[in-house]
Order: C-alpha cells, then sequence, then structure tokens
C-alpha cells in the first residue's frame, strides 16, 4: 500500500467528517437538549452539569470545531481547490467552488464563534473565570446567541459541504 496523496487526502477527509460529526452533534445536543432542559432540572442537580458535564463537552466542542476547520482545509488544499474555494468561485466562475467556498466560510465563522465569543462567555457562565452576576447574566446570553447563529449557519454550511459535487453539477 502506497501512502501518497491520495491516502492522505482520504485520511484527512475522514478525519474532516467525523470532527464534524462532533462539533455539530455538539452544537445542537447543547441547543435543541441541555440548554432547553436546564429550567426543568432540580437547582441541586445543576453543579453537576456546570461543573462536570458542560465542561467535558465544551472541550469537545472547541477542539472539534478546530479540527474540521485544520482538516477540511487540508483536504481543500490536497486537492487543488483551496484558494478557488476560498475566493467563492470569482476568480474561476466555477458553482462547485461558489458551494464549497460558501461552507468553508460558514465554518471558518462558527469556528470564531465558537473559540472567540462562545468559549470565553462560558468559561464566565461557569465559574472557570472570575465574573460578577451581572456580567455572568451578559457572557451567557453573548455565548447564546452566538451559538444560536452557529446552529443558523450550521444548515446551509452543511448542505455546501454536502451539495458540493452533486448540487453544483445540477446547476451548472
Amino acid at each position: 500500500m502506497e501512502f501518497g496523496p491520495d491516502f492522505w487526502s482520504f485520511i484527512f477527509r475522514w478525519l474532516h467528517v467525523l470532527s464534524g460529526v462532533m462539533w455539530i452533534g455538539l452544537l445542537w445536543y447543547f441547543n435543541f437538549v441541555q440548554v432547553p432542559s436546564m429550567p426543568e432540572i432540580p437547582d441541586d442537580q445543576k453543579p453537576a452539569i456546570s461543573k462536570v458535564i458542560a465542561p467535558r463537552a465544551l472541550f469537545w466542542f472547541r477542539w472539534s470545531a478546530a479540527s474540521t476547520i485544520v482538516f477540511g482545509l487540508l483536504v481543500a488544499w490536497m486537492e487543488g481547490y483551496i484558494l478557488e474555494a476560498l475566493a467563492l468561485g470569482l476568480t474561476t466562475n466555477a458553482a462547485e467552488f461558489a458551494i464549497i467556498g460558501f461552507g468553508m466560510w460558514f465554518g471558518l465563522i462558527m469556528m470564531f464563534n465558537v473559540w472567540v465569543i462562545i468559549w470565553p462567555n462560558q468559561q464566565k457562565v461557569l465559574g472557570m473565570k472570575q465574573a460578577g452576576d451581572e456580567e455572568k447574566k451578559r457572557a451567557a446570553r453573548m455565548a447564546l446567541l452566538a451559538s444560536r447563529t452557529n446552529v443558523m449557519l450550521s444548515i446551509p454550511m452543511l448542505f455546501a459541504m454536502l451539495g458540493m459535487r452533486h448540487f453544483a453539477y445540477m446547476i451548472g
């Protein structure tokens, strides 16, 4: 077996998909399960979530976001379309690169939200960083809004990632 570019492209694509499944799965878990369930959880049980479950889930959430982006960019680079995709197909007038490019940009925006907005604010909410009650309340709101934004961006992002090769041929 030869460990050439095709092999590594396959490995990075597979790692991109696995990381993406974890990232979007955790994103949807937070937004559709954990956050809506919090008012129903008795106060004496909430520390288990904020001290044990949420920090661990946020660890995997942010690192799966980073690895999804890194592996996706590696695939685009190895397949030779990274610049065309990041330019949204404008350099080649190709729908295929425009579609994957929009998905890549949505993913980059989402990762920015994870690392720059959600994670620093969640650290305040969970007591991992010092913050007063008002600051925690603002931090919770910012993290929630960024997370909900990511949920909305995940839908066209997933469409773009899956539709790159298929939808582009239907319209082009």
